[in-house]
């Protein structure tokens, strides 16, 4: 694989990753909602996957499409943050802003809105190009393909698809219940969420994972390990469940009890008290 090539494809993942969270600040900014890239989250993802496969497509630099894979890896992708951004946007429609934006927002006195772009739009497009990889590397092709390298691909969907269900119905299990008047300030224990207290991020971990095993279909994909680390440390260390979490248990005083019983990440059957 031509190291120029690989360079190319992915400084143009940086560029569309820098160019959605620029726009979408300054649509932010207009709507003077700062929670406005939670619903670009997804959608920068599948940009970034697009452009590099038309590039890849192309032949840039000499570049080798892989064919089935990166075709695969692209359609997965879009998927995953096509469905991410429209749930998050039909969340947050006519709510208030997240307060974990604005207590951010107010935290900076100085100059708030550039250092809300410097310190959470331009962080949150670092993590997104960085966690792109496995997809741009899933898109190339040529020599050095090991034999078993379809299995890696049949891994990868599995794993992804795993993940895509505990996402979709984790998230559609919390949109009813939180929907019905009677649940106010109660905790959602059915389901999904009998097993986890965060089955859409642990479903985001796996979506990942799965794409990254569909880019160990050739040697330099396995290279993007860091990738998917990264995304399941923020989904479970990072800003992912401790950020939520923080001040929860304040708003619910029946959260305490359900976090002794049930399981913060991995899906496993609840503690007896």
């Amino acid at each position: 694989m031509n190291p120029g090539t690989v360079a190319g494809v992915v400084g143009l993942g940086s560029v569309v990753a820098w160019a959605t969270v620029t726009v979408t600040f300054l649509v932010a900014r207009r709507r003077g909602r700062y929670d406005t890239i939670d619903t670009a989250w997804g959608v920068g993802f599948a940009l970034i996957a697009v452009c590099s496969l038309m590039l890849v497509r192309a032949g840039f630099a000499g570049a080798v499409p892989s064919g089935g894979p990166g075709w695969l890896a692209t359609i997965l992708t879009v998927v995953w943050g096509g469905r991410l951004a429209l749930h998050l946007h039909l969340r947050n429609r006519g709510k208030p802003e997240d307060p974990r934006y604005r207590e951010m927002a107010a935290k900076a006195r100085r100059f708030p809105a550039g250092r809300m772009y410097f310190r959470v739009y331009l962080t949150q497009a670092l993590v997104m190009w960085f966690v792109a990889l496995p997809v741009q590397f899933a898109q190339f092709g040529g020599a050095g393909q090991h034999p078993a390298s379809g299995v890696a691909v049949w891994v990868g969907i599995c794993v992804w698809l795993l993940g895509f269900v505990f996402e979709t119905v984790g998230d559609e299990q919390l949109r009813r219940f939180r929907s019905r008047p009677e649940n106010v300030g109660e905790v959602l224990r059915t389901g999904l969420w009998r097993y986890t207290r965060h089955p859409n991020y642990f479903g985001d971990a796996c979506v990942w994972w799965g794409l990254y095993a569909i880019a160990c279909h050739q040697p330099a994909g396995a290279a993007t390990l860091l990738s998917p680390v990264l995304m399941t440390w923020l989904l479970a260390n990072g800003t992912g469940k401790p950020l939520l979490e923080r001040d929860i248990a304040r708003r619910r005083p029946d959260y305490a009890a359900y976090v002794r019983r049930t399981s913060g990440f991995l899906p496993l059957p609840p503690k007896r008290e």
